[in-house]
C-alpha cells in the first residue's frame, strides 16, 4: 500500500508497570493476587462536567450504560486509599525516579514540577471514577532508519483496578492492581512506516528494561494512534505482538479506506437516517427463528438508502454491520439482524418481506432489527441509528481494540479535553536539580551498548548477545563468566538450555545462581564434560541435588583418560573391518560409538584425540 497516497499518520502510547516496592500513593504491595477477597464494594459511576460546563463524550457513554461496579479488595493487599475511602498518601518518590531515569534515556526534558491530576475515566476501573496522572517530561525523540520520532511526553499515573468478569448488570474488579505505578509515554503522530511503528515501540520496550520496570504478561501494553487523509484518528488499544503492528496498520487502514467509500457513496444516494424505531413483532409471530421466539419484543430501523452497504466487508470477516453490532452490544444485546444478510437464522424471504413493509423499506433502504427485551432492544437500536449517521459522515473517531489477528473492534469514542481536573489532595513535587544530577550520572546501560560490551569483552556471537540482553541474563552471565570455562558454553546454558528445559517441563525456575555456579565449577575443575551440563542441570533442577550429586546419580562425571583409551580401545577392535576398508573416513562412524558408549563422560575433544591415535596405529 502506498501509505503517502493515503495519507497515514501514526503514533505511540506505551503504558509499562514500574518495579516498585509499594503503589504510587499508597504503601501497599504492588503484587497481584489470586486469593479469596474479604470485602465487596459497589460502585455506580457518574460523569461531572469541566470547568468549562463540558462532558468527556466518553464518560457519558460510559455513563449510559448504567452499570454497578464491585470491587474485590483486601485486608492486607489493598487498603481504604484504592477504595476511595480514605485521601491518597504523597507521591512515591521512588517512582517518580525511576520515570525520570527513563525520560533521560529518551533524551526528554524533565519538568520543574511534578503535578498531580485527576483524569476522569468511568467505565469502573477507578472506584473514585478518576484516575491520577501527572506530566514528567516532554520533548525527547528517538532515531529510526526511517529518521527521528519525536517523544511528546511522559507521564507517570496509578493503574487501573483488574477486570476479573462481567455480570449480569456490571463488571467485577480487583483492587490489587490499582495504584501500582505506570509510565505512559506518548510520541508525536508523524509516522507513517509502519514498520517504523513497530521499531519504536521495540526501542522504547527495550529502554523500560534497562529499568526497574514489571515483566511479564500485562506489566506492558502498547496502543496505536492511526489516522488517513480522509479518514479520522482512531486508538487501537491492546497491542501485545510487536510483530502484529504493521498487519494492524493495515487492516485498520484498510478499514478506514472502506468507510470513505461507504460514505461516498450514501452521500451519491442521499441516504436518510430516520429516528424512528419501529416495533415489528407481529410480523415473526409464527416464526421458526429460535432467536426470534424467544424475544420479549422484536424492534427495527429503517435505513434509507443503506441497502447492500451493511454488508460490505470492511476487514477480513468484518463488515459495516459487525460495527453497528458492536455500538449495539454496548447496551446488552448479543447482535443485530439486518436485511443485506437476511433471509437467515430460520428468517423467511416472506418474513423479510413483511419487515420492509412493516418500515415502509423502499428499494435502497436496508432495515436493521434487535429481539430483546424491549428498554434494552430500544437502546440497542438508538446505537444503531447513531453508529449509521456518523457512516454518512464518514470515519468515526472510536477507541478500539486490538484483536488476535490483525482486526479492531469499537470499545468506545475518544476522549475529549473535558476530562482533566487538578488533584488538590497531594501537594506539587518539587525536582530538584541534585536529583536530576544523581540519577544522570547513573543512567543505566541501554540494552543495545550492553550487546555490543558482550560481544567485544567476552567474544559472543550476536544471536547470543541479543538472547541475553533480551531475556535480561546478561547480569547472571558476567557473574558466571568468573570460572575459566568457555563463555559461549555458558551463555548458551543461559539463553536457551534453561528455556529448552523449561518448555519440556523441568522446574529449572527453582534454580537460582549459587546452583547455576555449582554445576559450572564442576566442568571447570575437568569433573563434567560440557555436554552432560545439560542433563546435570535438569536432575538439580527435578530432584533438588547438588551439582556433583546430580552428576553422580547420572553417572556423568568424567572418567580418567585410561578409562577413556579403554572404551576406545573395544570399539576399534570390534570395528578393525571398517579400519581396514576406510582408513580415517572410519573416525566419524566411530566416533558416534564412542560418544553413545560414553554419554558425557567424556570430554569431546578427548576423545577425538584419543580414537584418532588408535586409528593411525591401526594404518
Amino acid at each position: 500500500m502506498d501509505w503517502e497516497k493515503v495519507g497515514l499518520k501514526m503514533g505511540l502510547e506505551i503504558h509499562q508497570q514500574l518495579d516498585t516496592e509499594s503503589k504510587l500513593f499508597c504503601p501497599c504491595r504492588t503484587e497481584l493476587t489470586d486469593s479469596e477477597p474479604d470485602h465487596d464494594i459497589v460502585r455506580n459511576l457518574r460523569p461531572t462536567q469541566s470547568e468549562l460546563g463540558k462532558f468527556d463524550r466518553a464518560a457519558f457513554e460510559e455513563a449510559m450504560r448504567k452499570l454497578h461496579f464491585h470491587y474485590e479488595n483486601y485486608h492486607e493487599e489493598t487498603c481504604l486509599v484504592e477504595a476511595d475511602e480514605e485521601p491518597p498518601h504523597p507521591l512515591n518518590p521512588e517512582a517518580l525516579e525511576i520515570a525520570v531515569t527513563i525520560a533521560l534515556l529518551l533524551n526528554m526534558r524533565v519538568v520543574d514540577e511534578f503535578h498531580t491530576m485527576r483524569k476522569q475515566v468511568i467505565d469502573g476501573s477507578n472506584t473514585g471514577g478518576f484516575q491520577r496522572t501527572g506530566l514528567v517530561a516532554t520533548d525527547g525523540h528517538l532515531e529510526t532508519p526511517q529518521g527521528t520520532v519525536k517523544i511528546e511526553n511522559l507521564c507517570l499515573e496509578e493503574d487501573a483496578a483488574r477486570r476479573i468478569r462481567e455480570t449480569g448488570d456490571g463488571v467485577v474488579f480487583r483492587l490489587d492492581r490499582l495504584g501500582i505505578p505506570l509510565v505512559e509515554i506518548t510520541t508525536d503522530p508523524s509516522m507513517s512506516d509502519p514498520q517504523q511503528l513497530r521499531e519504536v515501540a521495540y526501542q522504547i520496550g527495550q529502554i523500560l528494561r534497562s529499568t526497574r520496570v514489571k515483566r511479564g504478561l500485562g506489566t506492558i501494553r502498547q496502543d496505536l494512534n492511526i489516522s488517513i487523509r480522509d479518514g479520522a484518528r482512531v486508538e487501537v488499544k491492546g497491542v501485545q505482538d510487536l510483530d502484529l503492528i504493521p498487519e494492524i496498520v493495515e487492516r485498520e487502514v484498510k478499514r478506514q479506506l472502506s468507510l470513505v467509500e461507504i460514505r461516498d457513496t450514501l452521500q451519491e444516494r442521499g441516504a436518510v437516517v430516520e429516528d424512528k424505531i419501529f416495533d415489528v413483532s407481529e410480523v415473526f409471530a409464527d416464526t421458526e427463528s429460535r432467536i426470534i421466539s424467544s424475544a420479549e419484543s422484536v424492534l427495527a430501523v429503517k435505513l434509507r438508502g443503506f441497502d447492500g452497504l451493511i454488508g460490505v466487508e470492511i476487514q477480513p470477516g468484518r463488515r459495516l454491520g459487525t460495527e453497528m453490532a458492536d455500538y449495539a452490544k454496548k447496551r446488552g444485546v448479543s447482535g443485530i439482524f439486518h436485511t443485506d444478510e437476511l433471509p437467515a437464522y430460520g428468517i423467511t424471504e416472506e418474513e423479510v418481506r413483511g419487515l420492509r413493509e412493516a418500515v415502509g423499506a423502499s428499494q435502497g433502504d436496508a432495515v436493521v432489527m434487535v429481539a430483546h427485551e424491549r428498554v434494552t432492544a430500544e437502546n440497542a437500536l438508538r446505537e444503531v441509528i447513531r453508529r449509521a449517521e456518523m457512516a454518512i459522515q464518514g470515519v468515526p473517531e472510536e477507541t478500539r481494540k486490538a484483536l488476535p489477528d490483525g482486526n479492531t473492534q469499537y470499545l468506545r469514542p475518544l476522549p475529549t479535553s473535558s476530562r482533566m481536573y487538578l488533584e488538590t489532595d497531594i501537594p506539587l513535587f518539587r525536582i530538584e536539580d541534585d536529583l536530576l544530577e544523581g540519577i544522570r550520572r547513573n543512567l543505566p546501560e541501554l540494552p543495545s551498548e550492553k550487546k555490543e560490551r558482550i560481544m567485544r569483552d567476552y567474544g559472543l556471537s550476536e544471536d547470543l548477545a541479543s538472547q541475553l540482553v533480551k531475556r535480561n541474563l546478561v547480569d547472571e552471565f558476567e557473574a558466571l563468566t568468573e570460572f575459566r570455562v568457555d563463555t559461549t558454553v555458558i551463555a548458551s546454558l543461559l539463553a536457551y538450555t534453561l528455556r529448552e528445559l523449561r518448555r519440556e517441563g523441568h522446574d529449572v525456575d527453582g534454580l537460582g545462581l549459587d546452583e547455576l555456579r555449582d554445576a559450572i565449577k564442576l566442568l571447570e575443575a575437568g569433573k563434567i564434560s560440557k555436554d552432560a551440563l545439560r542433563d546435570i542441570v535438569a536432575c538439580m533442577a527435578n530432584e533438588s541435588l547438588a551439582a556433583e550429586d546430580a552428576a553422580g546419580k547420572l553417572n556423568l562425571l568424567l572418567l580418567a583418560e585410561d578409562e577413556i583409551e579403554s572404551i576406545i580401545q573395544e570399539i576399534v577392535e570390534g570395528n578393525l573391518d571398517m579400519i581396514s576398508e576406510r582408513g580415517m573416513g572410519a573416525m566419524g562412524p566411530l566416533m558416534g560409538q564412542a560418544m553413545g558408549r560414553l554419554r558425557g563422560r567424556a570430554d569431546g575433544k578427548v576423545v577425538n584425540r584419543i580414537l584418532r591415535e588408535k586409528i593411525q596405529e591401526m594404518l
